[in-house]
């Protein structure tokens, strides 16, 4: 492995196709777990909705509370990481873990997810797949001794080799590997996941065959005029998707604060889906077959809406009570029953216009999963590979892109990223210049600035440029108040310039010789804007003034600031991604030379930091260091053993709290004597 380890992108390329492979047998392995699990609950491996409608009353009541009975402990006992959709867990191991997941999430996860869905729980097998596949791809790295962006790359790969592996669907795979949990397109990490989810899906058609995993009828875009309806379902699917996931959080929320054992809980919730499946089985598990049967129009538009709420409710109540199963494939399912009543209802005021209902179904598919998970692309495309027909690709993206901008219009936050956001995590991908953004002028700006009277005399600039570096004057007037910028060099190109006497050159003044009187920033403006303008001017420092009002000069910002600060939040986002890993695997280290005079180091933190939070100690400016990450010692809301978190100035210092910090080393030293 060494030897391949010198080529980085040979050894992603070969890691790949094992992850690929172990993919592809591990989404044959948990759809025929589901099957084992249903042949237990149900007596039959072969179950649809005519045989689940002829069993007795009490099987199809108490399966789902059983099945409840049985996931509880798994999760609360063995692997809390696999309660839930298992997409949000896997972009936080991405992201501020390093990549690094548990071993034992594979074998709780799907279990856990088998038992869920087997039993009838209202909920999918793409989140439990991807989170099977991440975990594999973790643990092969882990095996490996690998960190950083190659880890995140293989946890990717593994996630890409599951969803493509369990849908027969190769392109979306990656793309949601590379939409969803990365947010990032680079070939580094694109090669990879793409081998991995082309191997995956080999293993799956190998064994499952080649077919889509829908039965789509005979589409036609018969008139332009079908774009209208076909825009008013991605209005109406956004709106649903903000139900969705609305719903979801509040029966979290809502079994969250019933008093008793946590492992008890799914039970309760297995009870409430048989209760309603006894009546209504379409929510039962996955619900494939009822969507192709609205796909077919074989079901009236009256009941495709009933469904739509039914199903919400009864995934909310799988997912909130801590049942452990996905949500992509409940979305799908509101979208086809959305869709379906959508285009029964066009079909019968319009014939002549919605000539297919069934395709409305597909669509709507897509819109409303496209804009609960805020990854159209991804939709686009994995509804295109189900399908395998591009004759839908327009309406199809149509409502999905106006489906997910109105969706991100009303509420920001996708069903994946705001669980992390409940658990106080920002853990979105940004735009390097969004990252600067959250950085005021306040923090960075000099004092040591020189400014002139605008009366001052051509004379007095030439001796002032010879004699004192700097590489603006600031021009003001007798209030202190700024006019303007003068640049040494406009000072010297006049001085050696013939193409003014030297008479006239002695009537010059500072106000005359201003190159930029309109460019200034107060305390309050973030760094991103002042690197706007210094890339479109060719100036090295800009004043900062009081406000804006009365513009009175109190500092000046320059480029060294501006990269240094920028230099120092990538490296903080870099060991977000990386360092995490290696902080949590408990290997201590007191100072690590990163060159420029900088060091790296983690330190407990001192008695005097307990119960203050970071915006009061205001450690950068007192002692000139950078937080990096926080390890917690213990967590009082979970009462588990802490885990390392990203600063924010809000979070309080406990006894046994270590920071790692970046700075000089004369400021790391100071603060580690007061340790």
């Amino acid at each position: 492995m060494v030897k391949f380890k010198h080529s980085e992108h040979t050894f992603l390329i070969v890691m790949a196709i094992i992850i690929g492979i172990i993919g592809g047998y591990g989404a044959i392995l948990f759809r025929n777990a589901i099957k084992f699990f249903q042949s237990i609950f149900f007596q039959s491996w072969h179950v649809d909705l005519a045989y689940i409608e002829s069993l007795p009353w009490y099987i199809k009541l108490f399966a789902p509370a059983v099945g409840g009975l049985i996931v509880g402990p798994i999760i609360y006992f063995f692997a809390r990481e696999a309660k839930g959709h298992g997409v949000p867990e896997v972009m936080e191991a991405i992201i501020l873990k390093g990549g690094k997941i548990r071993p034992r999430v594979v074998v709780a996860k799907i279990i856990a997810s088998a038992v869920s869905i087997g039993s009838g729980g209202s909920v999918g097998r793409e989140g439990p797949i991807v989170q099977i596949g991440s975990a594999a791809g973790s643990t092969i790295g882990q095996i490996l001794h690998v960190r950083g962006s190659v880890l995140r790359t293989l946890v990717a790969a593994g996630a890409a080799a599951g969803i493509a592996g369990t849908f027969n669907a190769p392109i979306a795979g990656a793309i949601f590997s590379l939409e969803i949990l990365l947010g990032d397109f680079a070939l580094a990490q694109f090669s990879p996941i793409v081998v991995a989810s082309v191997t995956s899906t080999v293993i799956s058609r190998h064994y499952l065959g080649d077919y889509p995993a829908f039965i789509i009828p005979p589409y036609k875009l018969a008139s332009i005029w079908e774009f209208i309806p076909y825009s008013i379902l991605g209005i109406l699917s956004a709106f649903v998707a903000i139900m969705f996931i609305k719903s979801v959080y509040s029966f979290e929320d809502f079994f969250e604060k019933i008093n008793i054992p946590e492992w008890i809980k799914p039970a309760i919730g297995g009870l409430i889906i048989g209760a309603i499946g006894i009546f209504i089985p379409h929510i039962y598990g996955v619900g494939y077959e009822t969507m192709d049967m609205a796909l077919g129009g074989k079901l009236a538009w009256s009941f495709l809406l009933l469904l739509v709420f039914v199903k919400l409710f009864a995934t909310s109540v799988t997912i909130g009570s801590g049942g452990s199963g996905g949500v992509f494939a409940p979305s799908l399912f509101l979208g086809a029953s959305l869709g379906g009543a959508v285009g029964l209802i066009g079909h019968a005021i319009f014939p002549e216009i919605v000539v297919t209902p069934g395709s409305y179904a597909l669509v709507g598919m897509g819109a409303v999963a496209g804009a609960a998970m805020h990854a159209p692309m991804t939709s686009i495309l994995i509804l295109f590979e189900l399908t395998n027909d591009y004759r839908i690709i327009l309406p199809l993206m149509t409502s999905i892109i106006l489906s997910s901008v109105i969706k991100m219009h009303f509420f920001e936050d996708s069903i994946y990223s705001l669980k992390l956001k409940r658990k106080g995590l920002q853990l979105t991908q940004e735009m390097e210049h969004n990252v600067m953004g959250k950085i005021k002028i306040a923090k960075l700006f000099k004092t040591d600035y020189l400014t002139v009277h605008q009366n001052t005399t051509f004379e007095e600039l030439v001796n002032l440029v010879d004699h004192n570096i700097h590489l603006n004057y600031f021009v003001v007037d007798d209030d202190n108040k700024l006019q303007g910028i003068i640049s040494p060099y406009k000072i010297r190109e006049i001085k050696y310039s013939d193409k003014y006497t030297e008479e006239e050159k002695q009537h010059f003044k500072a106000i005359d010789l201003i190159v930029e009187d309109k460019v200034y920033f107060t305390p309050e403006d973030t760094v991103d804007m002042v690197m706007l303008i210094l890339n479109d001017l060719i100036l090295d420092e800009i004043p900062i003034v009081n406000n804006t009002k009365e513009k009175k000069v109190i500092g000046y910002i320059s480029k060294t600031e501006i990269i240094e600060a920028y230099n120092i939040e990538m490296m903080k986002k870099n060991m977000i991604n990386s360092v995490s890993g290696y902080i949590a695997s408990a290997v201590k280290f007191k100072k690590l030379k990163m060159g420029d005079g900088k060091v790296l180091s983690e330190i407990e933190v001192p008695g005097e930091f307990i119960g203050k939070n970071l915006a009061e100690l205001d450690l950068r400016h007192k002692y000139g260091i950078e937080v990096i990450l926080i390890k917690q010692s213990f967590n009082n809301e979970t009462k588990e053993a802490g885990k390392v978190i990203v600063p924010i100035p809000e979070y309080k210092f406990e006894y046994g709290d270590k920071i790692l910090v970046v700075g000089e080393e004369k400021s790391v030293s100071r603060l580690l004597e007061s340790n």
